[in-house]
């Protein structure tokens, strides 16, 4: 039980190493606190909650996916490096992938509702 305990707790320092590290992980944070605002104002449904979550928890993992990479990327391969930059530009890629995605979640949960 204690290990599965500090797991969570090197969990919560990651995400805290997300959100002070990074100023896209906080942008999304601000579009999340939005989006539950207004998904409060037009009282959302149970499966559009669900939606909304499902897209939130994509685009915030991708976010932390991508931080790590570059993380250690920046760490073993600190000069520029071709396959470096891909593996960091592909990374970057999935989270506006997942972040089109969300966008399109949240057109499609909220714009019925306006």
């Amino acid at each position: 039980m204690r290990d599965r305990l500090r797991s969570f707790k090197y969990a919560f320092r990651g995400i805290w190493t997300l959100l002070s590290t990074q100023a896209n992980a906080r942008i999304h944070l601000v579009a999340l606190v939005t989006v539950v605002t207004l998904g409060l104002l037009v009282g959302l449904s149970p499966g559009e909650w669900t939606a909304i979550s499902l897209a939130v928890g994509m685009v915030l993992a991708a976010e932390a996916m991508n931080s790590a990479l570059e993380f250690l990327a920046d760490h073993t391969a600190p000069e520029w490096h071709d396959s470096v930059q891909k593996a960091k530009d592909l990374a970057a890629a999935s989270v506006l992938l997942a972040a089109a995605g969300a966008l399109a979640v949240g057109l499609l949960v909220f714009v019925p509702h306006i």
